[in-house]
């Protein structure tokens, strides 16, 4: 009968990474996509994603799919949000688990491209398949606002960072520029960083002090919910099963 057929459960990862380019002054969010290479939406491209497997939690299967597409192993996994409209997906109801990931530029330049994973600028992204644009487009909304008020930013960034650096994130993923002065008051008002002893050398000027965050402050506030880190998220490589792949 209509309607008895149960649904999918897939997972389905955002990960953003900095880039800038040659012509631009700021850097800018990227995102690496992966292209079908079968129907529905075939050629088109799509977030990593798969299909829930009955045996793993669903922040192991993001970072498996992740990782089996991409090669990457982000240290920043937090879950988005769920999508299930019923006409989402033309082969059949699913309903998608998505998470976002963050990850550092010299780590994204580690990621396997090719013909069927490729980087696109998250603000100028083609037609994606099923409602993968609506998904980026929540993201970036999760991920400006998050900055304004979380230490975010340090997903993007080594241990220890200028404030210039830190500066440099928060225009990178606001898509503006920041007065220096205001931000650094912003900043050392807030106390989520701490200065350290070090410089940063090599510069041609005064080295600019170096700083940390606060370690006593999660990265992301899980609350009561168990770490992320305290479990092995990436399981030994398998290959995805065709259902239910990139929903």
């Amino acid at each position: 009968m209509p309607g008895d057929a149960s649904a999918t459960l897939a997972v389905s990862t955002v990960i953003f990474a900095l880039r800038r380019e040659a012509d631009s002054e700021l850097a800018t969010v990227w995102l690496p996509l992966v292209r079908r290479i079968r129907e529905p939406y075939e050629g088109c491209w799509a977030l990593p994603g798969g299909p829930l497997r009955s045996d793993e939690d669903l922040a192991v299967a993001a970072a498996r799919t992740l990782n089996e597409t991409t090669g990457l192993t982000p240290r920043y996994l937090e879950q988005l949000y769920a999508f299930g409209d019923v006409g989402r997906s033309a082969g059949g109801r699913v309903v998608s688990i998505v998470y976002w990931a963050l990850v550092r530029s010299e780590e994204a330049e580690q990621a396997s491209v090719g013909e069927n994973v490729r980087w696109f600028a998250a603000d100028d992204l083609p037609p994606l398949a099923f409602d993968h644009n609506l998904i980026v487009e929540y993201a970036l909304w999760r991920l400006r606002n998050k900055m304004e008020y979380s230490r975010i930013a340090h997903a993007f960034l080594g241990e220890t960072f200028t404030l210039a650096q830190l500066r440099e994130v928060h225009e990178a993923v606001l898509g503006r520029a920041l007065d220096p002065a205001n931000f650094r008051r912003g900043i050392e008002a807030s106390n989520a960083v701490v200065a350290t002893d070090e410089v940063l050398l090599g510069t041609r000027h005064r080295p600019p002090r170096l700083y940390r965050y606060d370690s006593a402050i999660d990265l992301a506030d899980q609350g009561p919910l168990p770490r992320l880190n305290d479990r092995p998220l990436i399981a030994p490589q398998q290959h995805l099963n065709d259902e239910g792949k990139n929903a």
